[in-house]
């Protein structure tokens, strides 16, 4: 496949396509089915939500998506190309480079400051230390964190991590954004600050996003969902 692959609607071709997508985990003999058959176009600059129950393969699917795991059989393109022939170092850089990761649990490294925890994909990218400090710096202080910058993830509240990780998610532009329930762990009026604010990037920068929620009032605010149950698509 390459980068000028697309449907014969003459519709340009997706930012992601998922061909026949599975995944299982076989443990003692016995066969776990992850994900079954997903087939999945997500365009540039679209926001897509990703709802489901628990166990239903939400956060397997996005972590696919980021190259984080791969599939056990299927095929995953980003703009046209097969991404899964590349090796590990290389899908490694194509991640840093590319995607940008929002969890729930935001993964700060504690001995590190908010500038810091911000500036680390723009260092390991290798940006010099001042161009990475001025981006991560510019970020957090559009997300209100001006006054945090030299402070440590044991004296930023939660909602304060989670800007700080989404800071360091955004700091290499990256053209596509995964977030895996980025506001679970926050009370519901941070949690809807949060939310809104990845729309709004969404909205300025055309970034790809692509969010797992369970908070179906947030899911509804993005003009796209899926429903995954038991591993499939049923929407």
């Amino acid at each position: 496949m390459n980068s000028t692959f697309a449907e014969n609607t003459g519709s340009p071709a997706p930012l992601v396509k998922t061909l026949d997508l599975n995944k299982s985990f076989v443990h003692n003999d016995s066969e776990t089915k992850v994900l079954q058959h997903i087939n999945l176009n997500v365009c540039r600059g679209e926001s897509l939500a990703v709802v489901g129950p628990s166990g239903a393969g939400k956060s397997t699917l996005l972590h696919i998506l980021g190259t984080l795991d791969r599939p056990s059989s299927g095929t995953l393109l980003y703009g046209g190309e097969e991404l899964f022939t590349r090796d590990q170092k290389e899908l490694a850089g194509f991640r840093n480079a590319k995607i940008g990761f929002i969890f729930q649990f935001h993964h700060l490294m504690p001995e590190f400051n908010a500038l810091e925890n911000a500036m680390m994909p723009a260092l390991i990218s290798g940006w010099t230390k001042k161009d990475a400090a001025d981006k991560a710096q510019s970020l957090l202080v559009r997300l209100g964190l001006q006054h945090r910058l030299t402070h440590k993830q044991g004296e930023l509240s939660g909602g304060e991590q989670q800007r700080v990780a989404i800071a360091r998610a955004l700091v290499m532009e990256p053209e596509m954004v995964l977030a895996d329930e980025p506001t679970g762990n926050l009370d519901s009026h941070t949690g809807r600050e949060v939310f809104d604010l990845l729309l709004e990037v969404n909205r300025e920068q055309r970034m790809t996003l692509v969010v797992v929620t369970h908070n179906k009032t947030f899911a509804e605010k993005l003009p796209r969902c899926i429903e995954l149950v038991d591993g499939s698509i049923v929407n």
